[in-house]
């Protein structure tokens, strides 16, 4: 009886129905304006990026620093851009801009502070990586360990 109830825990996030398209939310970025995750990012054929992160999320630092390190070049073969997702909450919503101020990230940040985006997306932990192409997500992938951004780059570019 438990090797089934393991084996049904095991396979239940198989039969999880992820969201497949972008979802309709509107997000601030760190300008005070807002932007809508499914209208503002949708230039046909272009590859985005979405990093859902959090200040306090040593992984996530390491993975957007990883990123940041490689941008450039992966520019020069691909057409994409990078958004990176805070999920900080009110508390810690205030940590993000000196933060970002501090590093030499070339991304655009939103602020999901109410994380309605990462339920809508079904995300449960950061750090996070969707890869949306022509408003459909193409690619997910969940933690972080180093050599992690190759194998995104990789997928960027297959798209």
């Amino acid at each position: 009886m438990k090797n089934i109830f393991v084996f049904l825990i095991c396979l239940t996030p198989l039969f999880i129905n992820a969201q497949s398209q972008m979802p309709n939310v509107r997000l601030k970025n760190l300008d005070n304006d807002y932007k809508n995750v499914y209208e503002d990012y949708n230039k046909k054929d272009k590859v985005y990026v979405f990093s859902f992160w959090a200040t306090w999320c040593a992984p996530c630092l390491s993975e957007l620093e990883s990123i940041s390190e490689n941008i450039e070049e992966w520019k020069e073969e691909v057409d994409f851009d990078v958004i990176a997702v805070s999920v900080d909450d009110a508390r810690t919503v205030k940590r993000v801009k000196p933060l970002i101020n501090g590093k030499d990230w070339d991304y655009e940040v939103l602020l999901d502070t109410n994380q309605e985006l990462k339920r809508t997306l079904q995300i449960s932990n950061v750090p996070h990586v969707i890869v949306v192409k022509n408003k459909k997500v193409v690619y997910v992938h969940n933690g972080y360990v180093e050599g992690a951004e190759e194998e995104l780059f990789e997928e960027i570019k297959s798209l």
